[in-house]
């Protein structure tokens, strides 16, 4: 399975990407939702995509309303630590608009994987 790992902050892709690895995933990183839409496009094979709601360029929201329109059969897996508001409200907006299901950062390698097989 290819996982497409879209954040910000090198730290946390970087976690991600090395949980899941562990566990014989397939990764590929972006770093913003601008990034990630290339990427999809070249790499048609991605069935899962793990992005952060609040990043510079294009943030998750506009990112996960493209990939829907584009991409459907991707599921989506949204993740925020919050912004101006909580993470929660920035989750139940990506829910609405198409995640497949959300993580409230900090958020365990334990639950990612199980968030993943559970799609």
């Amino acid at each position: 399975m290819k996982i497409l790992v879209i954040d910000d902050d090198a730290a946390v892709r970087k976690f991600i990407s090395m949980t899941l690895q562990r566990k014989k995933y397939n990764v590929i990183e972006a770093e913003n939702g601008e990034s990630c839409l290339q990427l999809l496009k070249e790499h048609r094979d991605i069935s899962v995509m793990i992005t952060d709601l609040i990043m510079p360029e294009k943030d998750g929201i506009e990112t996960i309303i493209e990939v829907r329109q584009q991409f459907p059969a991707i599921k989506i897996i949204a993740i925020s630590g919050g912004g101006k508001v909580s993470p929660e409200n920035y989750l139940v907006i990506a829910d609405a608009l198409g995640a497949n299901t959300t993580l409230r950062k900090p958020f365990s390698g334990q639950e990612l994987i199980q968030a993943i097989e559970n799609l």
